[in-house]
């Protein structure tokens, strides 16, 4: 369709690439549970105890509820800009730019922290393959460290250049492995439980969110459990390249999230279980392996054989997350190009592998110089640039959530459904992220929050992620001389009709 009349308009994208099964694998792959996993489990139980299956689930709603939102804007709207292209028609440009630029500076971020995590789990593995401390400690070297991070970003780059279709069958190795060793880790775990000290008999009231001692304690919970969902949206962006581009992407973002919640409950259980929540050795609360629990939990569980296995899902869960975010942040960034809130340069798609190939380049040098520059710099800024996510992640839902509700006002009456999936679903999920935003940005101003670092007495968590947002503002502001006809409305209108794609 021609965007002369303000319409969505083709990118040249390979058609009817990917099926149900193909992105619902992509969309859990985004999300990388073994390392959002091993990562989360114990920072969690500190701020929840035994609730932490509760919160999970607590999480899991206002992730189902934007997920309608997705579904409905893409049967509509089937468009790869996603929440740019919904937001624009729903709320202006540049609303809707600023929606985009959120979902491309926290895709970037996470970018550089997957390749960062890969890194440290691949010399982790080698040493626990090879016996060798020395080659263990490598991941402590800066340059080896940097470079070998580099190197991960520059493969998953690649794979993302050659099409979705390479995507998708390296994925269902990748995600094929995560699930398998998961099941494993949480059988074992369950049928081991009576072994150890420490060990606890499932509970049902572990499933109670209102167990949480303090609202404080819970929506700090919440904030962790809202971000080991984040990324399962990548499978609305490949909409343009999907069989059926207004329905197959909506179920697959919903069958996607059933698999995450359901693998999330039971390692969540089988890990209380086995280890409790007690501070101190294998305890889930213990302070020292917060950060890595499966590294703790493998040996003892699955043994030294088996336990590896768990190492090499952890680098599996990263290299794969890595290689499918690089989806979302390319086709936002061709969708607004294509449309002109962005460089022509973006908008250019490979003849061969019918990919956005420039865009993809280019998020994967700006990965690496992010990841580069930020190592060197500081440790600290790294850290909180990681921490300042959630910000980024809530704001550009929430606008999406919100702007199903708006686009979709007028059809509310007729029907109970599209009040509650277009209308109450979207806004009350709209609604639970604002909160959490409001309330992270309140946290965050604390210079404790994150690394402990400030500027000038101001959290430098806060700092950050206000910055990267502000500075959003700065380049819009930048485009809107470059690109005037987009910011009037006259490229992509709102609430024009839709391109009409068949089921």
């Amino acid at each position: 369709m021609s965007g002369a009349q303000g319409g969505v308009r083709k990118k040249g994208l390979g058609d009817n690439s990917v099926g149900l099964m193909g992105g619902a694998v992509i969309g859990v792959s985004t999300v990388a549970p073994v390392y959002c996993l091993t990562a989360t489990l114990g920072p969690t139980v500190s701020e929840v105890g035994l609730q932490m299956p509760a919160i999970f689930l607590a999480g899991f709603l206002p992730m189902l509820l934007v997920a309608f939102a997705y579904r409905e804007l893409n049967r509509a709207v089937p468009d790869c800009g996603t929440s740019f292209t919904w937001s624009v028609k729903a709320f202006g440009p540049r609303v809707g730019w600023m929606c985009g630029w959120g979902l491309l500076v926290a895709t970037i971020v996470v970018l550089s922290n997957l390749a960062g995590v890969a890194t440290s789990y691949f010399y982790l593995l080698l040493g626990e393959v090879t016996g060798s401390e020395s080659v263990a400690a490598l991941d402590g070297n800066k340059a080896a460290h940097i470079a070998t991070t580099l190197l991960f970003i520059a493969v998953a780059t690649a794979i993302s250049y050659r099409g979705i279709t390479a995507t998708k069958w390296v994925q269902y190795a990748l995600v094929g492995l995560q699930l398998t060793v998961l099941l494993i880790f949480a059988f074992m775990a369950i049928t081991k439980a009576d072994e150890v000290a420490g060990s606890l008999d499932f509970s049902w009231s572990w499933m109670n969110p209102f167990g949480v001692e303090s609202f404080a304690a819970f929506t700090a919970g919440l904030s962790l459990s809202i971000f080991i969902y984040w990324g399962w949206d990548a499978c609305l962006s490949i909409n343009e390249e999907s069989t059926g581009s207004a329905r197959t992407p909506g179920r697959a973002a919903m069958l996607a999230m059933v698999v995450i919640v359901a693998s999330y409950l039971m390692i969540a259980i089988a890990s209380q279980m086995y280890a409790g929540i007690g501070d101190k050795g294998t305890g889930l609360g213990n302070p020292d392996t917060a950060d890595n629990v499966f590294a703790v939990l493998a040996e003892p569980i699955m043994g030294s054989g088996l336990g590896v296995l768990l190492f090499l899902a952890v680098v599996a869960s990263a290299a794969a997350s890595l290689q499918t975010t690089f989806i979302p942040v390319a086709r936002t960034a061709l969708a607004m190009s294509t449309y002109q809130a962005m460089p022509a340069s973006f908008a250019k798609v490979h003849p061969r592998f019918k990919t956005p190939g420039r865009a993809t380049v280019i998020a994967g040098v700006a990965t690496g110089a992010f990841y580069a520059v930020m190592s060197l710099l500081s440790e600290n800024v790294l850290i909180d640039t990681i921490y300042a996510l959630g910000l980024m992640i809530c704001f550009y839902y929430a606008i999406t959530a919100f702007a199903c509700v708006w686009f979709f006002r007028r059809e509310l009456r007729r029907s109970v459904r599209d009040l509650a999936v277009k209308g109450i679903f979207p806004g009350l999920g709209g609604l639970m992220l604002t909160a959490v935003f409001g309330q992270t940005l309140y946290d965050i101003w604390d210079p404790a929050y994150g690394s402990g670092s400030s500027v000038f007495g101001i959290g430098s968590v806060f700092v950050i992620g206000v910055g990267l947002l502000l500075l959003g503002v700065v380049i819009m502001l930048v485009m809107q001389r470059r690109s005037p006809a987009f910011f009037r409305g006259e490229v992509l209108t709102q609430e024009t009709p839709a391109l009409v794609v068949a089921d």
